[in-house]
């Protein structure tokens, strides 16, 4: 049992660290708001990318939901745990937010050193997606929507559309037309009359440039959130030996 003397000297500086923690743990608590927020759009803004790499839809942005979502309620527990002083609660909360960091890390660091297979797999099924464009899939309205975003046509240019079956029978896709309401079918299905009414350029660049840059920002977010847990693993362990060690409880 510690003497009335040492607790008194040592009530400061658990008060700071209970301060520190709390403040950390709001923090925390916001970055799952942001995950959940890049989740969302993610969801919103990329599934046409995502529609066209994979046959079904990727479950990649549901993943940031559901770790903004775990983050926002450990982010609360976190807040309780250091107002209640319990050593338990703030182990189990540095245990969390160690699992965190390692699964974070790992995912970061995967896609970092598998970046350049993922845009030969992009390419590939990009293509695919063109060769086997049918105008009623998911697939195809996810080749549309990028082609009328990004303002491109076909995978390298307008003629990649060519040997396909879709073209035999109706001609280029109308997502090519730089101007939907002056395209006929007449110069869709005639490659000569077609080079003026279509985009000129490639999508398969631009999809690359896009997925990489958005990529890049929720690799750079989710870098940042890693090691921002060394933060909080610091301070609830050393919160949890010193209440430990001294016998401290709030009232």
């Amino acid at each position: 049992m510690s003497s009335p003397s040492r607790r008194l000297q040592t009530k400061p500086v658990i008060t700071c660290l209970k301060t520190f923690l709390i403040s950390y743990s709001l923090i925390f608590w916001l970055t799952g708001v942001i995950l959940l927020a890049v989740g969302v759009w993610g969801k919103v803004s990329l599934e046409a990318y995502f529609s066209v790499a994979v046959e079904k839809s990727t479950n990649a942005p549901y993943v940031l939901i559901g770790t903004g979502a775990i983050i926002v309620i450990f982010g609360l527990f976190g807040c309780f745990a250091t107002c209640r002083g319990s050593p338990w609660m703030l182990k189990l909360y540095a245990m969390f937010l160690t699992l965190v960091f390692l699964a974070e890390l790992v995912a970061g660091i995967s896609g970092f050193l598998f970046r350049h297979e993922i845009k030969e797999i992009l390419k590939t099924t990009y293509e695919d997606a063109v060769n086997n464009y049918n105008g009623t899939n998911a697939r195809s309205d996810a080749v549309d929507t990028i082609q009328r975003n990004l303002k491109c046509c076909g995978v390298q240019n307008y003629t990649d559309w060519g040997p396909t079956e879709y073209f035999e029978m109706n001609g280029i896709p109308k997502s090519c037309c730089k101007s939907p309401n002056h395209c006929t079918t007449d110069a869709l299905r005639n490659m000569t009359k077609a080079a003026g009414e279509v985009y000129p350029t490639g999508c398969i660049s631009l999809v690359t440039t896009v997925m990489e840059s958005n990529l890049g920002i929720i690799a750079g977010i989710s870098f940042g959130i890693a090691f921002f847990q060394l933060i909080g693993i610091f301070l609830a362990c050393c919160l949890s030996r010193y209440i430990t060690n001294n016998q401290y409880e709030m009232v």
